[in-house]
């Protein structure tokens, strides 16, 4: 197995903190810039005699009351008590820690849906469950998974499954249509990073600016980082996800084009928002809705606030394709956005099952999408049904995105989804070394160096050996 190795505080330096865009403890990396800690809660403690389920915070309040209603109507048919939570793992401070003390105690909750927590951290910890029944039994009753999606690369291991996906998702690639269109600019023109940047700088005037991507220490930051690097074919590591392959000609020319695009002094000064380079999670929503910028990418969290909201820029908003890598290659694909699991152990793993395929039951997955809007789409092939799609016109763009048969990898291309790559998430590697850029503290070619060694450091730390 790939990352059998890796020790538990690789694997553990805060999936909490890569999910709040927090620094790890310890690292002895510089901090750019970094939001505030959240206080911990409780884990809460399962057991026999009550069914005890962990769920994300939907978005729209009233998706989350049909999602626990439905999870409140399971239990009472069942005739047993249910005791559910309503946050997400990083409200829980050290969650893998906490959890793997739960489970090795006989007492870890039943049931979690969440959307931030790394499988292979979980699987390779031995927390969870095998669960690859349920999904055998989902494909045979809603269609195969869709394609684009990965699902198999990011949660079977050894041909077994060891989370349930719930839902499908990708990537939101935003744009002002309306400012666009002034300017004479085809969106279908706009297929790579750097034609996208120019398109920022044309479009941007007085108090408007095109260009809505952070380089800060957060989930958005790393997600256009990557890509970034990416898009101009770098990598973190060899297709094997073994050997640490970041210091390379590609990435530096990608920390180049971000130099350049963050110098308050250069030719896209224009374009830059005050403050970008420390935006954190909440730094593009507030911006885009507030009509301040031109581009940006997010989960679709600012498309349906916008709707909700009846905010203009809604009627201006365009969803565009994931942009091309440089050489023209695709990057579509998507994720999956909600998985399920059932913690090893568990008093009631036989009932959690049950919950997993009662919540894909059309019934109830079509009344919880219908009020989650772009937030809550399917992971299922046969879930995708015209009643659906007919619901929200711009699904049909995710339903392409989520639909192809060779999807792009995502952050551990050209590796499978791994555990170390998520280590290096954690450790905000990435983040740091683009802060050093940006700053003047290092060259594009240095900073790559150097955060190539962190890497090396952190893969030899975890028991795998560097040429």
């Amino acid at each position: 197995m790939t990352f059998k190795t890796l020790t538990r505080r690789d694997l553990l330096v805060g999936t909490a903190a890569a999910g709040a865009g927090l620094l790890a403890a310890g690292t002895g990396l510089p901090v750019f810039a970094e939001d505030k800690p959240k206080p911990d809660a409780p884990l809460p403690v399962g057991g026999a005699g009550k069914l005890t389920v962990i769920h994300r915070t939907e978005y729209f309040e009233a998706a989350q009351t049909a999602f626990r209603e439905t999870v409140q109507a399971f239990a009472d048919s069942k005739g047993v008590q249910l005791d559910i939570s309503t946050t997400n793992p990083e409200s829980f401070g050290d969650f893998m820690g906490k959890m793997t003390a739960a489970v090795k105690a006989g007492n870890a909750p039943d049931f979690a849906y969440t959307s931030n927590v790394s499988i292979a951290q979980l699987h390779l910890l031995d927390l969870v469950e095998d669960v690859t029944d349920v999904v055998d039994e989902a494909v045979a009753k809603y269609g195969d998974i869709m394609p684009g999606l990965n699902a198999a690369k990011t949660a079977q291991f050894d041909g077994r499954w060891k989370a349930i996906p719930l839902i499908g998702t990708t990537t939101g690639y935003y744009a002002r249509g309306d400012k666009l269109k002034e300017k004479g600019i085809d969106p279908a023109s706009l297929k790579t990073i750097v034609d996208r940047r120019e398109a920022a700088l044309a479009i941007s005037g007085p108090d408007f600016y095109g260009w809505g991507f952070t380089p800060n220490q957060s989930g958005d930051g790393f997600g256009f980082l990557i890509a970034t690097v990416q898009a101009f074919g770098g990598h973190f590591t060899d297709e094997t996800g073994q050997v640490v392959t970041f210091n390379t000609p590609e990435t530096v020319a990608a920390f180049e084009f971000l130099r350049e695009t963050y110098d308050r002094k250069g030719k896209y000064a224009a374009m830059l928002p005050p403050g970008v380079e420390s935006w954190n999670d909440t730094g593009n929503n507030e911006a885009y809705l507030a009509g301040q910028i031109g581009f940006t990418q997010n989960a679709f969290s600012i498309y349906a606030q916008s709707k909700r909201d009846g905010n203009p820029v809604y009627a201006n908003t365009l969803l565009l394709r994931a942009p091309t890598a440089i050489n023209g290659d695709s990057r579509d694909g998507g994720n999956v956005g909600g998985w399920m699991t059932i913690f090893k152990g568990s008093a009631n793993a036989a009932l959690a099952k049950e919950l997993a395929l009662n919540l894909l039951d059309p019934v109830n997955f079509n009344k919880i999408a219908s009020l989650g809007s772009v937030l809550f789409t399917p992971a299922y092939q046969k879930l995708w049904t015209p009643e659906l799609l007919a619901a929200e016109p711009n699904l049909a763009t995710i339903k392409e995105a989520v639909d192809v048969t060779n999807p792009f990898l995502g952050q551990s291309w050209p590796a499978n989804p791994n555990a170390g790559v998520d280590a290096i998430r954690a450790q905000g590697v990435l983040e740091q070394s683009v802060g050093n850029v940006i700053s003047g503290r290092m060259s594009p070619a240095d900073a790559v160096k150097d955060a190539h060694q962190k890497m090396v450091d952190l893969f030899e730390e975890g028991g795998i050996a560097q040429p």
